[in-house]
């Protein structure tokens, strides 16, 4: 017989009745039912009962063991009684009579339960994440995880895309993020930067004559943490593709990701229909470049409904040059009780509040009629306008919010969200596509610069001519794609012209000579002949957690840095030692 197991924790079925067998894994738990001692012991695979009575040799050992405590058991396949048989286990037919225990590996005093669900401070569950991850959820979505690379690792090939691997020790590359930069021993005072992501070295891949490139890639950005990003490190599906439009990525991928989600969760919709969305109708609509929709409502202009109107908040408002009143439609919201609850929501989110109005039955039966503070100040010819703009009627509702678009969308669009899931307008399981198209190129910042909006190696709508003009009107074969609520997928066709490249970074302050420098290897491979290309990345933890229904994207990580961006279990980030200082030529200043 083998040294540790014949057979896994999943493995015994009726099949195996009356065979001796070993088994090795860890205790799951330890039950005593009056002279009868029964162990779930558990491995990778699954679940197998032992159980050992005091007639059992393995008796008096197994009375000593605790919970997570490594053992190998001897034992003989019994089956189970009718009535005790459980059907949620695969071995759920079959029980182990013990005849020997061999103790592999003590475990001390638990600081946090492996059975069982408990809820535990984060810091304890990332500081021991070995035992969090032994934890049945866990385990399941590490093991979702590894499933899913597997799937999008064939699903790329069948697809004619080639998978290659690029450097993870390279140049700075401003894409948005802070850099992790590691110092090099053998050119003191100079730097290496770990990847953002592989976004030059696909690019020349492709100038290199590969025509499909995919690669399972790990990304380094220094970032301040959140719910759905890795403050460190995350992994993503790069893909690249020469000869090709918008158009033809957005085909290639399409397949992917949809039998993505319709394999690992076929108990939801995974809607077929991906519209294209301009960023800016995004923003208009669902106050969010990465809309959920799953929630059908969609928010409207009605500014000329105010313009000029008694409500003076809202009139002295669109006085001012760029702001504007946006409407969010609430079917079924007719109510003041409602009403009110979603203006405390808006008191929640920093904002005095928000406008409304709901149509009731007139108290005097004449039939439908318009109330709340706004209607009573704008009069009954207006509210019945916007009634109609939004196509509204008896036990409906409107929320209004004016100002600088940029100032007040943000919330409006957690408002919309609110109210989809407060009305039960929103589907449940469901995934929901969409195509966001049409960046901006370029944005200004907060000191009044022109900057990069989004990956300064898109290609420019209308090429060179386009940035001759105003460059915030110039747009970007730049495209996301959304899934309730997240963002799934991020690329662009690319620019492949020098010409272009170095007017499109001139606008944004990089001089030529900054641009060769940064980009130096990139720039001299356009002068050779490159390909129009394009592609896209996909960040595969965000799409695992989806998958995997969990709201933070820690649980779907195998080994997550915590909220400060500190590695609790190896205790990084650490000091480095004087010596590895020295030997790099560095000097630590210390904090004031």
């Amino acid at each position: 017989m083998h040294a540790y197991r014949s057979h896994t924790c999943a493995a015994l079925n009726t099949a195996h009745v009356g065979q001796t067998v070993r088994l090795s894994g860890w205790v799951h738990r330890v039950r005593d039912h009056g002279g009868v001692l029964f162990i779930d012991l558990r491995d990778h695979y699954g679940i197998t009962q032992v159980l050992a009575d005091s007639d059992s040799p393995a008796f008096a050992e197994i009375e000593k063991v605790r919970s997570e405590w490594v053992v190998q058991i001897d034992g003989r396949v019994k089956a189970r009684d009718a009535a005790l048989v459980n059907p949620k286990l695969p071995t759920g037919e079959i029980e182990v009579y013990a005849t020997g225990l061999k103790v592999l590996g003590e475990a001390q005093e638990l600081p946090l339960p492996v059975f069982g669900d408990v809820e535990y401070p984060e810091e304890t569950r990332l500081t021991y994440r070995f035992l969090d991850l032994r934890r049945e959820k866990l385990h399941k979505n590490m093991m979702l995880r590894s499933n899913v690379v597997r799937h999008l690792r064939n699903a790329m090939w069948d697809q004619g895309f080639n998978e290659f691997q690029t450097p993870i020790i390279t140049a700075s590359s401003p894409e948005g993020a802070r850099d992790f930069l590691v110092p090099s021993r053998l050119h003191p005072g100079k730097f290496y930067a770990l990847p953002q992501a592989p976004q030059q070295f696909k690019q020349l891949i492709m100038v290199a004559g590969f025509d499909r490139y995919f690669q399972i890639a790990p990304c380094f950005r220094d970032e301040d943490p959140r719910a759905d990003r890795s403050p460190t490190d995350f992994y993503q599906l790069d893909v690249e593709m020469s000869f090709v439009e918008q158009e033809d990525v957005f085909a290639a991928v399409q397949p992917v990701i949809q039998g993505l989600f319709e394999k690992f969760r076929p108990d939801c919709k995974t809607a077929t229909d991906w519209p294209r969305i301009r960023y800016n109708d995004a923003l208009l609509w669902y106050g969010s470049d990465k809309p959920d929709l799953r929630n059908p409502i969609k928010m409207q202009v009605v500014s000329e409904h105010f313009r000029g109107s008694g409500f003076a908040v809202f009139a002295k408002l669109l006085e001012q040059e760029g702001t504007e009143i946006r409407a969010i439609p609430a079917p079924k919201g007719g109510s003041r009780k409602f009403c009110d609850r979603m203006n405390a929501f808006a008191q929640k989110e920093g904002l005095p509040g928000m406008g409304y109005i709901f149509w009731r039955e007139a108290e005097d039966g004449s039939g439908m009629e318009a109330a709340g503070p706004l209607a009573k100040n704008i009069g009954p010819e207006r509210t019945e306008a916007i009634r109609q703009q939004l196509g509204l009627g008896m036990g409906d509702a409107a929320f209004f919010l004016g100002g600088k678009p940029e100032a007040f969308q943000a919330v409006a669009g957690r408002a919309r969200n609110e109210i989809g899931r407060e009305l039960g307008l929103s589907e449940t399981d469901t995934f929901r596509f969409a195509w966001i198209v049409d960046f901006p190129m370029y944005e200004k910042t907060d000191e009044g610069k022109i900057d990069f909006s989004h990956n300064p190696f898109s290609m420019p709508q209308g090429g060179l001519e386009a940035l001759n003009g105003d460059p915030l009107q110039v747009y970007a074969y730049q495209y996301d794609l959304a899934c309730n609520g997240y963002e799934l997928i991020s690329g662009g066709i690319r620019n492949h012209k020098p010409e272009i490249m170095y007017k499109a970074f001139e606008l944004a302050g990089y001089p030529n000579s900054e641009v060769d420098k940064r980009f130096g290897g990139m720039v001299k491979a356009f002068k050779y002949g490159a390909p129009p290309h394009g592609g896209c990345a996909m960040g595969i933890d965000r799409a695992v957690m989806l998958l995997a229904d969990e709201m933070n994207i820690r649980e779907v990580i195998m080994f997550p840095m915590n909220q400060r961006a500190e590695d609790l279990l190896m205790g990084a980030p650490s000091e480095p030692l004087n010596e590895q200082l020295r030997e790099l030529r560095l000097r630590v200043i210390p904090k004031d």
